[in-house]
């Protein structure tokens, strides 16, 4: 199947499609499953991840980490830049409320830590992605290429905290200046976390406050900086484990 449906299908087979499991993801600490949506005629490859299902942490909130999967989908289609599946956050599931997002298929042997020269040149706006989503968590293989050689990033729970708290093994462009056509979509970016009322409505469903005025002064950060952020040498900076 295509990764390239048309977004507005997929959205709705992902909220009202009828959801059924296949399997479980077990290299992770919170439950996610291989799912498979119907939705007419329409049979879709989706990961399921239930808010039941999800390990109390102490630095985020309670039950809050599917529906940052979702945030992640809304600030890359805000964006411009592609980069989440869609996802949605239904509340019936086989496992109660969570998020779904279409599973893309690929190569998991191949990804951030084997890349070819010319796909890693293509992670500058993945850099700039981690860091306005306050990613604490961007391993190596959340970062993939399908069939199509589109480029894809997943695993996106541990995001939008409002403390600083990146973590990621993507800092090869640290220091850097922002291409030219980067940074006016930044632009655009804040301008709509500013001024679009229906973007932070959407927002507004899955953030608290506070946690949208660190996504808005992380962004005027770039902006305002025109650099690519440098490793902070005050804590970790990398997850664990890499991959």
């Amino acid at each position: 199947m295509s990764n390239r449906l048309d977004k507005n299908t997929l959205l709705t087979a992902l909220q009202q499609g009828k959801l059924a499991l296949q399997g479980q993801f077990l290299q992770g600490s919170n439950y996610t499953f291989l799912g498979k949506i119907e939705y007419h005629d329409l049979q879709l490859p989706v990961v399921y991840k239930p808010t039941r299902g999800e390990q109390p942490l102490w630095d985020f909130p309670t039950g809050t980490l599917a529906k940052r999967e979702v945030v992640a989908y809304l600030v890359s289609e805000a964006l411009g830049w592609d980069l989440v599946p869609p996802t949605t956050y239904r509340q019936e599931g086989p496992l109660g409320p969570g998020s779904v997002q279409q599973y893309i298929e690929h190569n998991a042997a191949y990804h951030y830590f084997n890349f070819e020269e010319a796909d890693k040149q293509r992670l500058r706006p993945v850099m700039l992605f981690d860091f306005i989503a306050n990613n604490a968590d961007r391993k190596g293989s959340h970062v993939f290429v399908d069939a199509d050689n589109h480029l894809w990033l997943i695993d996106h729970g541990l995001c939008f905290h409002s403390e600083d708290k990146l973590r990621s093994v993507i800092w090869d462009f640290a220091g850097q200046s922002i291409p030219a056509q980067l940074r006016e979509e930044l632009s655009r970016f804040l301008l709509l976390l500013e001024k679009d009322a229906g973007l932070n409505q959407e927002l507004r469903r899955f953030l608290n406050s506070n946690e949208i005025q660190a996504l808005i002064s992380r962004t005027r950060k770039l902006v305002s900086s025109g650099c690519f952020p440098t490793p902070p040498t005050d804590r970790r900076v990398y997850p664990w484990p890499p991959v």
